[in-house]
């Protein structure tokens, strides 16, 4: 479908690595982005710890993106190495744009940055996942590259209202553990 307006592009738009000051506003990004009601079935949970355990462990693959100091995005990933195989393998974890700062092309800047380090850390295989009825992402995904999409089931069980079982007792009448 042809676009009725021209694309806007993000002007003075800056990616660098993720900083310490970052995690706070990375964070509260990712929360207005990944909220159970939008994104109800994420087999990874958006909180401080995911944001805080990627920066710790792997910030050399956090980026942020910003216009005049302002977050405009940010893309949080990891290296994996076998030990018995020759191959890296990236992982694409979180990437969010702020809403006010859609549609301007920072998503592509963000993931062709994140490409770039993997292909200098020797990545040779870059691993992303979504939901398979997100189109936008799947679409997004398939333009940059990615091809080979597989399909996995998660299945889910709501435990609210459900009480817990008491604990099971021994013959000698102490607790199981």
């Amino acid at each position: 479908m042809p676009r009725l307006e021209p694309r806007k592009r993000a002007i003075g738009l800056k990616i660098r690595s993720m900083e310490v000051d970052d995690l706070a506003p990375v964070f509260h990004l990712g929360e207005k982005l990944f909220t159970a009601n939008t994104v109800p079935n994420l087999y990874r949970t958006w909180d401080e710890f995911e944001v805080v355990g990627l920066y710790q462990s792997d910030a050399e693959f956090c980026f942020v993106a910003e216009i005049e100091d302002l977050l405009a995005g940010f893309i949080l990933g990891t290296v994996i190495s076998k030990t018995k195989s020759a191959w890296k393998y990236g992982h694409l974890i979180w990437m969010g744009v702020a809403p006010s700062f859609a549609r301007q092309g920072i998503a592509d800047r963000l993931a062709k940055h994140f490409l770039e380090t993997m292909l200098e850390e020797g990545v040779r295989m870059l691993i992303v996942d979504t939901e398979a009825d997100n189109l936008p992402a799947l679409q997004f995904f398939r333009k940059m590259g990615f091809t080979n999409p597989q399909e996995h089931i998660y299945m889910t069980m709501n435990l609210s209202g459900r009480q817990q079982a008491p604990p099971e007792k021994k013959g000698n009448g102490q607790v199981k553990k």
